[in-house]
């Protein structure tokens, strides 16, 4: 995350980030229904911008691109709340937000869960808390599984439920990203009846050595089946993946799907010559 901090006027403009998950494995389900996963998550230089003011009078999201999203359902309004109620010893704390959206809803690019993070560490400074990173980590958790990942900042190996951590240093591929017209909802995907939910457990020693071979988006299967835009986009994406690094992907519960190229070049070149129609953009 990118902040930049107008200390005069006690204003913060900061970077929300997208993600890619390279692959995602569904290793087994907790007593409480929690799915237990493996991932490897990398974040795009693609995101949204929110803007930060304080105040003295409450929590004010004075505009946000989430037409049809109450303020008790969007998560940047619940991560301020959770951070204020935090500060026992801050109750005159307050902040206007403002949310430019550019990562797409229901794309699997995790825009909710960054932007909630992003607000987590911007109001650490902004309200001066000095929370640790741990402790954010662990207050994100609350607001979604993907949380921990931002407020990480690093690309990450994810274990458990999306809380267990390790850095990874990945090749700076750039990224063929297409977004199908269609969002959607990772509690469906999840709950699945087909979804594959016992693939074996891998080290971070093994990604290490072999990286992404035998792996895959055990969620991907589901969502191809089940949306029929998803698949076409997919299909597209694969017809031109030839000199891509490990083909057309899925990230997390979709929509979106990916190929990942070793120079820009190649990634323009494939994005040029998709079908007509579908929707996408370049990252790094």
């Amino acid at each position: 995350m990118g902040i930049t901090m107008n200390t005069a006027t006690t204003e913060i403009t900061a970077f929300a980030p997208a993600k890619l998950n390279l692959f995602l494995h569904v290793v087994g389900r907790r007593a409480d229904g929690y799915h237990l996963l493996q991932s490897v998550l990398v974040l795009l230089d693609v995101g949204d911008t929110l803007h930060f003011s304080a105040r003295n009078d409450g929590i004010i999201r004075r505009c946000s691109d989430l037409p049809g999203v109450a303020e008790e359902d969007d998560l940047v309004v619940r991560a301020a709340r959770l951070l204020k109620r935090e500060a026992t010893s801050r109750p005159e704390i307050g902040v206007d937000i403002t949310v430019e959206k550019k990562i797409p809803l229901g794309g699997g690019l995790g825009g909710g869960s960054s932007d909630a993070a992003t607000t987590l560490l911007a109001l650490n400074r902004l309200w001066n808390l000095r929370f640790s990173r741990e402790k954010l980590q662990a207050l994100g958790l609350t607001l979604g599984a993907d949380v921990p990942f931002f407020v990480f900042g690093r690309d990450a190996f994810a274990e458990g439920i999306g809380d267990a951590l390790q850095v990874v240093e990945l090749p700076p591929w750039w990224y063929v990203v297409l977004t199908p017209p269609v969002q959607v909802s990772t509690q469906v995907v999840f709950a699945h009846p087909e979804l594959t939910r016992n693939t074996f457990p891998i080290k971070m020693s093994d990604f290490s050595a072999h990286g992404l071979v035998n792996t895959r988006n055990d969620l991907q299967t589901v969502v191809l089946k089940e949306f029929p835009a998803v698949a076409s986009y997919f299909e597209a994406l694969r017809a031109v993946s030839e000199k891509s690094v490990f083909g057309a992907r899925m990230t997390g519960s979709g929509a979106c799907v990916f190929a990942a190229f070793e120079t820009e070049q190649a990634a323009r070149a494939a994005l040029q010559v998709l079908q007509p129609g579908c929707k996408g953009f370049i990252a790094q």
